[in-house]
């Protein structure tokens, strides 16, 4: 799989778009939260063909876009601070740093208390509140991956095996090899939006790729997908 980056343009504005080249047979154009423009095509795909591809997409692409960027600025970068706000499951927390010598995490009454041997050592606050991320997230994403998992019953698919890491662009991915791989960063959306990428990458278990047929299952499994993927967007934006 290689990734290339190119450009098209369309009046004064330039599209930026990366392709990565993956063994199937159509060419799909995705535009992610962080506005990057990505295209997954065939392995042996003429470069020409992409572009033009793009150019006929032009303004659907802008259009996405645009929708993006309404949700601009972005959340700022934390410092790990006393006051600050964290999310888990779709609600906000205040954060309280302690001193202490048994240190951990924990939620309590509207507040994520971190108790550390130095509560001026930002660094270690951030330690702290990612292991227990990490921790609640393996926890949280199996209970519902399980739960999930029961509407595919009927369908005589590959059960994934279910992987959690951070990505930089995607809440998940589901591999040829049949893993399901979930964004750390899903653990800080409400449980509905963490429902609705789960059941997003297992109807890719049934058809692999975004077709009439993918989005028809996706309806009938899950009726409200497209407001839970809204609800996504704003929070996590």
């Amino acid at each position: 799989m290689n990734n290339n980056d190119e450009v098209v343009k369309y009046g004064k504005i330039l599209i930026h778009y990366s392709v990565i080249y993956k063994n199937r047979k159509t060419l799909e154009i995705a535009v992610h939260p962080d506005s990057s423009v990505v295209i997954t095509a065939p392995l042996n795909c003429d470069k020409n063909r992409i572009k033009e591809k793009v150019k006929k997409r032009v303004k659907w692409i802008l259009k996405q876009l645009k929708y993006f960027k309404q949700f601009e600025p972005r959340t700022p970068q934390k410092q790990f601070l006393n006051g600050e706000t964290y999310l888990y499951l779709g609600k906000q927390y205040r954060l309280k740093i302690k001193t202490g010598l048994s240190e951990g995490v924990k939620l309590k009454r509207g507040y994520f208390i971190v108790v550390q041997r130095d509560k001026d050592n930002r660094e270690r606050t951030r330690e702290l509140l990612n292991n227990w991320y990490n921790v609640k997230a393996s926890e949280k994403f199996k209970e519902y991956y399980d739960v999930c998992l029961k509407n595919f019953s009927g369908h005589k698919n590959i059960i994934p095996f279910l992987k959690i890491r951070k990505m930089k662009k995607r809440w998940g991915s589901l591999s040829k090899h049949g893993t399901l791989t979930l964004n750390t960063e899903l653990i800080k959306a409400p449980k509905e939006c963490i429902e609705y990428v789960i059941t997003h990458e297992l109807c890719h278990t049934v058809h692999h790729n975004h077709s009439k047929e993918f989005y028809g299952l996706l309806d009938k499994t899950m009726p409200d997908w497209n407001k839970r993927k809204h609800k996504l967007e704003i929070m996590m934006a």
